[in-house]
Formats: C-alpha cells, structure tokens, sequence
C-alpha cells in the first residue's frame, strides 16, 4: 500500500497512516488502504491495534478538500459513506483500537480517532471539526460520535463555532484520556496496548461488544446484552485458566499464613 503501513509488535498491531507531505489527509484512496488494512490484521495473533499518522505534525488534517472540492451531491454523499463504512469497521473492529494522535486532528482526523475506543494524543495536537467553514456539515460520523462522547452541549459549539481545540482542553471535555509529549505518546500507546493484550482476549472483546452494544439500547435491553456476553465467557480456556489460577494463588496465600500461637 502506498499511504498506509502496518507493523506488528507482538500482539499488538500498528497502522500508520503515511501521507505526511498532505498532512495524512484522508482521500479515496487512503479510506480504501485502511480498510485493507484493517482487513489484513491477524486477529488470532493480534489483541489490540494501534492507528496513528506519520511525522510530528498531523495525526489526520482532515479529508482531502482538493478531492472534494468539485462532487456532486451524489458524489459528495457517496464519499460521505465510503468514510463512514470504514469508520464503522473501526468503531465496531473486534478488539480495541487505540488513537494515538500526533498533532493535527481536524475534520476526517478528528472522527476517525472518536470511532477508536481509546484516544490520547501529544501535546501538540489540535482537535476540531471545521466543516461549516467550508460550508459542508461534518461527513464522517462527527455529528453523531462527538455528542456521545462529549455531550450534545459541547458538541454543537464546536460544530457550530468550527472552533479548533487544543490537547488540554480536549483532556478537559473528555475528548482524549490523556496527554503527553510528542516523544513519548506512541511509547505510551504501546504500553497502553500491551496491557490490554495481556488480559484475556475473550474477555477484552466480549468488553467491546457489550459497551458498543449496550450505547444504542435502552438499559432493559442492555443489561440483556452484558449477561449474553458474560455468559458467553464461560467453558473458554480464557475463563477457566484465569479462574484457576487466581483459585491457585489463593489457596497459596492461605498455606503461607502461619497460625498464631499462645505460648
């Protein structure tokens, strides 16, 4: 692939999205190259996936404006889906997907980290959704996805203003989880992803299923949905050796304890 590299660093796997001279804007065939790519991951040796942009200054700019300066209302609508099923194929990909946002995340960049689980970023980064001043609404899921994850208050405003945010306000309004220097947030990202690989994979997934799940429904029905997903976790060599050996740790302690004697 041309904009798009994949490594693989034990369980965890990294996409990068590698177009730094347009700032890792998003056209039609960067959105084609993710979705391969997201396709080609080995879900048997991976348990959580990094997504980044190459160089220090932009993790995404947003879609590429060259492209979309000329569509028709169809081709414009057309491109919105194409952005949104790849979008989609993240948010609901079966193990976690970790933002680590260098830099730019404006327009596109902006929703496609808010359709990964978890979004941290360098201190350098700067988030908005512009489109009005383009005189287009945000096409890529960030009417939807921003409201659910900051409230529909704030949403609007930045919608609304097309006002760019920087890292720590992000942190503030919940956008991100955390903030650090540039040098040390894909170090931090790895960290974060290897943790999460080293829990039980079943166990991480069925997680991602019932909270992305359990979001469009009503609590009747999502409570339903957890203990499906709970149940389901059960009779798998995940549950059983993870029971196991906390009952094996347990029964040690208990043999460790030296009873208290009165002389």
């Amino acid at each position: 692939m041309e904009f798009v590299t994949y490594e693989q660093d034990g369980f965890v796997g990294i996409i990068t999205i590698n177009r730094p001279k347009a700032l890792n804007a998003l056209n039609s065939q960067v959105l084609e190259e993710l979705d391969a790519a997201f396709s080609a991951v080995d879900l048997d040796k991976t348990r959580a996936v990094i997504l980044t942009g190459a160089g220090e200054k932009s993790f995404v700019a947003g879609a590429d404006i060259g492209e979309m300066s000329t569509l028709t209302k169809a081709e414009g609508e057309a491109f919105g889906k194409k952005g949104n099923d790849i979008f989609r194929k993240i948010e609901t990909f079966p193990i976690p997907v970790i933002a680590a946002v260098n830099g730019f995340a404006l327009g596109g960049g902006c929703e496609i980290s808010m359709s990964c689980d978890i979004r941290i970023c360098s201190e350098n980064a700067v988030f908005g959704q512009p489109e009005v001043g383009l005189g287009i609404t945000p096409g890529f899921g960030g009417t939807q996805r921003l409201a659910r994850i900051v409230g529909v208050g704030m949403a609007k405003q930045l919608i609304y203003s097309a006002r760019n945010i920087k890292a720590e306000e992000a942190k503030r309004i919940g956008l991100v989880n955390e903030v650090y220097p540039l040098e040390e947030l894909l170090p931090a990202a790895k960290k974060l992803a290897g943790i999460i690989a080293a829990n039980a994979p079943i166990a991480v997934r069925n997680c991602k299923k019932a909270i992305n799940e359990g979001l469009d429904a009503d609590m009747d029905d999502a409570i339903v949905i957890e203990e499906k997903l709970f149940g389901d976790c059960f009779e798998t060599e995940d549950q059983k050796a993870g029971m196991g050996n906390f009952l094996e740790k347990d029964k040690e302690k208990k043999l460790k304890v030296v009873p208290f004697q009165n002389k």
